[in-house]
């Protein structure tokens, strides 16, 4: 299971949000389940809640996604860096044929876009 944390289900995680404080520990504990924190929404998460980057970045289950050529391809295209970088993550290469699912408290963001969805709203 491929999840990409957009910057609401980070900021979310540092509110005890039980939902993400799972997913977190699913990738921790479980073979098979891989949490992503594209750089930029982490970006944005901290200036949401200050520490949030650190403290997520911290964490053996979640793997922080650099601002590689292509991610900064598809940024340049998009209206904020957060929802960029976190669709891009979540299309599918060939470590993910499938994609990635991304979790977010706000589900209705992603109406519209080619990307599967994980609602963490409590």
């Amino acid at each position: 299971m491929h999840i990409v944390l957009d910057e609401t289900a980070m900021a979310a995680a540092g509110t005890g949000n039980v939902l993400a404080s799972r997913l977190i520990h699913r990738a921790h504990a479980e073979a098979g389940w891989y949490l992503y924190a594209p750089a930029c929404a982490l970006v944005e998460a901290d200036r949401t809640r200050p520490g949030t980057a650190e403290h997520l970045a911290a964490l053996p289950g979640i793997t922080v996604l650099d601002l590689d050529l292509p991610a900064v391809l598809a940024v340049a295209q998009q209206a904020t860096w957060a929802q960029a970088h976190a669709h891009h993550a979540a299309q599918p290469t060939p470590d993910r044929p499938d994609g990635a699912i991304i979790a977010t408290t706000t589900p209705e963001r992603w109406k519209g876009e080619p990307v599967r969805v994980l609602d963490l709203t409590p």
